[in-house]
């Protein structure tokens, strides 16, 4: 699948901006007839993350998905007018799923998103073969993780970030104690049962330039359902 994933700001107070944007998020995402599967999540702790939600909207094809738009379902229609779109950044790419023990139910489950920038330096094939051969076994070890996808960008020159990492938990406590609390840049450096994927985050990502965002994620609309 391909989809497509915006990091939510809210124009004003974010918790009434959540339930704006999450009740119009729904209705409009039932009009929009390319779109095979949505989800939104939720922050756990909203002091924590710079951001007020996240967008994911899941297509059959990447032409479905480049031809979507920046920000499909949010602009123009009432879910984008509390949502600052000029401050909300986005990336369209393919799933890659390297682990799976959800069947790909994930309503309800947490998320630990990283929204990832390679080593200065670094060229792009020399990122994605460390991510997928060097990094993926030691996340797939994390204790706790039921799911791990990857998000490869369709078009690098269109976004700002050069992937997206997708760490699925059943709960929070698995999560924290998978990765240690959702308030830390990234995983725990402390923290042992992390210390092997997050010693070798050095190794391939700029830590500093990127965003990370932990929350609940919700299915908004599926495939099975319309």
């Amino acid at each position: 699948m391909y989809k497509h994933v915006s990091l939510l700001v809210g124009k004003q107070d974010a918790g009434s901006n959540t339930d704006q944007w999450t009740e119009r998020f729904v209705s409009a995402v039932d009009d929009f007839d390319s779109v095979q599967r949505s989800h939104h999540v939720l922050p756990i702790d909203r002091e924590a993350t710079e951001y007020d939600g996240l967008a994911e909207l899941y297509f059959d094809s990447s032409d479905a998905v480049a031809g979507a738009g920046d920000h499909p379902v949010l602009e123009d229609t009432p879910v984008g007018d509390s949502i600052a779109l000029d401050r909300s950044p986005w990336m369209a790419g393919e799933e890659v799923v390297e682990l799976d023990h959800t069947d790909g139910d994930t309503d309800g489950c947490y998320k630990h998103s990283a929204f990832l920038i390679r080593k200065e330096g670094m060229s792009y094939d020399a990122f994605l073969d460390h991510w997928s051969t060097e990094h993926v076994p030691l996340a797939r070890k994390i204790p706790g993780v039921v799911r791990y996808s990857r998000v490869v960008p369709i078009d690098r020159s269109a976004v700002e970030f050069d992937g997206i990492a997708e760490l699925y938990f059943d709960d929070l406590s698995a999560l924290r104690a998978g990765l240690g609390h959702e308030s830390s840049r990234d995983y725990d450096p402390d923290h042992p049962r992390a210390k092997a994927p997050r010693d070798d985050v050095d190794n391939f990502l700029e830590i500093g330039d990127r965003p990370r965002f932990v929350g609940e994620e919700r299915v908004i609309l599926s495939s099975t359902t319309q």
